[in-house]
């Protein structure tokens, strides 16, 4: 049987957080435990060059990424893991052809990017308006079929499938379609509000996250400065400060504890001290093992690297297949 294969990364602004791991990590590691599936799981550090970056430490971070994965739960007997960068040759030349048959309207329409327009006014770059065309020919250059990623990236999802479309259309000369219909794997956790109380958690926005490596001291300090209202009310409020914590205290307590915060708001008042410190402890108990997990691996970088080996060489494979199909039907062997 023919498995379908999977594929998704993270950007190296930063160490993975929670947003990371319930959003799209979590889902990573659901799909490698399928016998039907082959997962590639990316470091997109060429991605991450589009906004504003320290070229100095850009390589720490990049390994940091891998290290979170590994510590997260990705097994490298059941997934491949591999950076970016290290196949540009391959990305980039697939990029390059998506983007001679694509419309330069429709990236600029991107909710994405007019929200990076404005997030880094003085870095609007060209390779920012191409970072979706980048994405499609990351995820189509595998034929990937399912990609974990949160809900906010489904428009990005969207113009893949439009990019394999086109390219279908266009080259595929009523033979089988070269490229699939790329679909989001949605995870429970697909979308995690930031403890400022605005939008979702974000590597980007300083105080929005809580990071896979922090201790409980740290967990608890970052708590404490979530806003909070009167945890009072006829009603239990559909957003703003109270919904958020018990998103988290759903995520990580279950959706009994949830449901008794909701009926205490309605009743005798939440305290949110009690609360936060309750929530700070299952948080850490979840964090824990993929921290013990993270130190062996920081121990043992000979095994990371060997790792990131196996996975280049297994992606490369697969890459230059697909790259010689895109060129006999481009009219470029």
């Amino acid at each position: 049987m023919q498995k379908k294969r999977v594929f998704s990364g993270c950007r190296p602004t930063g160490r993975l957080h929670l947003g990371n791991y319930l959003g799209a990590i979590k889902g990573y590691i659901e799909l490698a435990n399928r016998e039907d599936l082959e997962c590639l799981y990316c470091v997109v550090d060429l991605h991450g060059i589009t906004t504003p970056y320290d070229p100095k430490t850009y390589q720490s971070s990049v390994y940091n990424v891998v290290l979170d994965y590994l510590g997260a739960g990705l097994d490298p007997k059941k997934c491949h893991i591999i950076i970016q960068s290290q196949l540009r040759a391959e990305h980039l030349e697939l990029a390059y052809y998506f983007a001679t048959i694509f419309p330069v309207v429709r990236l600029e329409d991107l909710p994405t990017y007019k929200e990076k327009k404005l997030q880094h006014p003085d870095y609007v770059n060209l390779g920012l308006l191409y970072y979706p065309i980048l994405m499609a020919a990351d995820i189509l250059l595998y034929k990937a079929e399912l990609v974990p990623v949160g809900i906010d990236q489904e428009p990005h999802i969207e113009l893949t499938r439009e990019v394999g479309r086109k390219f279908n259309a266009m080259f595929g000369s009523g033979e089988t379609d070269l490229f699939p219909e790329t679909k989001r794997f949605a995870t429970s956790g697909s979308y995690i509000p930031s403890l400022t109380g605005q939008g979702k958690m974000s590597k980007s926005v300083e105080g929005s996250y809580i990071s896979l490596t922090d201790d409980l001291a740290t967990i608890k300090a970052k708590l404490a400065k979530a806003p909070t209202d009167s945890g009072k009310g006829t009603t239990f409020p559909q957003e703003g400060p109270a919904a958020n914590l018990i998103k988290f205290v759903e995520l990580f307590e279950g959706t009994e504890k949830a449901q008794t915060y909701r009926n205490m708001y309605q009743a005798s008042g939440i305290k949110y001290q009690a609360l936060k410190e309750e929530l700070a402890n299952a948080i850490f108990a979840e964090l824990k093992p993929i921290q013990e997990r993270r130190e062996y691996f920081v121990g043992h970088p000979e095994q990371v690297e060997q790792i990131l080996t196996d996975g280049k060489e297994y992606a490369q494979k697969i890459a230059a297949e697909t790259l010689t199909e895109v060129r006999q039907k481009m009219g470029l062997n």
